[in-house]
């Protein structure tokens, strides 16, 4: 089962299941010297365990991460890190009814095509569970990129049709861990998290769209043709869980423009006149930018200095606490109906994941870029 693995320079291999003993996570290429803030990445993982709220799933996960190698006095050494999690609520009884039934819009059927053997237990694999991996790796990765200024962060800009219409520059993004859904537009998080709890009493989901930041990140990060920024970015984020959409910049919204519009057009600033001078590469006082940023960052798939933004869609979790039409292993038509504990929503976990992928990004290309320059 290849596809485990993700980056190049800074690699991530996750392993384990849903319902096994563990779920873990091997970090190859992570830079010899970096401190382990470990109560950094506890709350990193504590922003997607399960069970933070009525809005999601109540399995109980403490989520404390094991370092089992790589790390001496506290910092790490260069040689492969390697951490587990530990499954301690898994209750793999709730699954016993699905073990010869494909739940519509899981990956049972195609699973069970590709290896004709699956893991019916929370979809083994296949389970959100093993984001957790992804989030404590991406917590390593965001302490290497704070080391080099740059800031990683995510919110909930959407749940169903219920949106914020304000601009992320327009927050305090260290206000989106203030409510249960995570969206620093307080007015706009009531109504979403009304909105989550009315579809969770009945037995029903729903969808929504997590908006990702990256701020300080320096021109020059990205491998054209194939490795873009944006396209490794754009890999990251479909490779979560129930994620169906990604755009960055102005996305979709640009087919609307004519070019005249949507050109960013180069300017020289000074650097005393930036709220953020970092947002801006150049020589001396005179740093070039550019006086929009419709392109989000990323030009020609490289960096140029400015605030990269996207938006990552997931759709409705497909497990319903109601019946639903399907078939079994025979091809028989049967019903069936989730058990247990599901999430009505994803978005509020997900924001951690968004974070962490982003940051693996980041941290991969930033180490690219540092090895091309030692050897030109």
């Amino acid at each position: 089962m290849p596809g485990n693995s993700f980056g190049q320079a800074f690699r991530v291999t996750t392993f384990g299941e849903s319902h096994g003993e563990m779920i873990g996570v091997v970090i190859d290429g992570c830079p010899a010297g970096l401190v382990l803030d470990l109560d950094f990445i506890q709350t990193q993982l504590d922003k997607r365990k399960p069970g933070q709220s009525r809005l999601t799933t109540q399995r109980k996960e403490n989520d404390r991460a094991e370092f089992i190698s790589g790390v001496f006095e506290g910092k790490t050494t260069g040689t492969p890190l390697t951490a587990i999690i530990r499954n301690q609520d898994s209750r793999s009884k709730d699954y016993d009814h699905l073990k010869n039934v494909y739940r519509p819009s899981h990956a049972d059927f195609t699973y069970d095509q590709k290896y004709g053997h699956r893991d019916h237990r929370g979809g083994g694999r296949s389970s959100a569970r093993e984001t957790a991996a992804r989030v404590l790796a991406g917590a390593v990765a965001q302490l290497f990129l704070k080391a080099h200024q740059i800031e990683v962060a995510a919110y909930v800009s959407q749940v169903g049709a219920i949106a914020t219409n304000k601009n992320y520059s327009e927050f305090d993004l260290s206000s989106t861990w203030s409510n249960d859904v995570h969206c620093p537009d307080e007015s706009v998080a009531e109504k979403m998290a009304t909105c989550i709890d009315d579809v969770r009493k009945a037995g029903d989901t729903i969808g929504g769209v997590v908006t990702g930041v990256v701020k300080g990140c320096p021109a020059g990060l990205g491998e054209p043709v194939f490795d873009r920024l944006h396209a490794d970015l754009g890999k990251a984020m479909l490779s979560i869980n129930a994620a169906k959409g990604f755009e960055y910049g102005s996305g979709f919204s640009g087919v609307e423009m004519r070019g005249s519009q949507h050109n960013d057009r180069f300017e020289l600033r000074n650097k005393m006149d930036l709220a953020d001078p970092s947002s801006a590469r150049g020589k001396g006082d005179a740093l070039i930018a550019t006086a929009s940023n419709l392109s989000g960052g990323v030009q020609g798939g490289i960096s140029n200095g400015m605030d990269i933004y996207f938006r990552v869609a997931f759709k409705p979790v497909a497990t319903l606490l109601r019946k639903q039409v399907t078939v079994n292993q025979k091809g028989e038509s049967v019903e069936v109906a989730g058990r247990g504990r599901h999430d009505p929503c994803v978005v509020p976990r997900a924001v951690a994941i968004v974070e962490a992928m982003a940051a693996l990004v980041i941290a991969d290309h930033l180490l690219r870029q540092r090895l091309v320059s030692v050897k030109s």
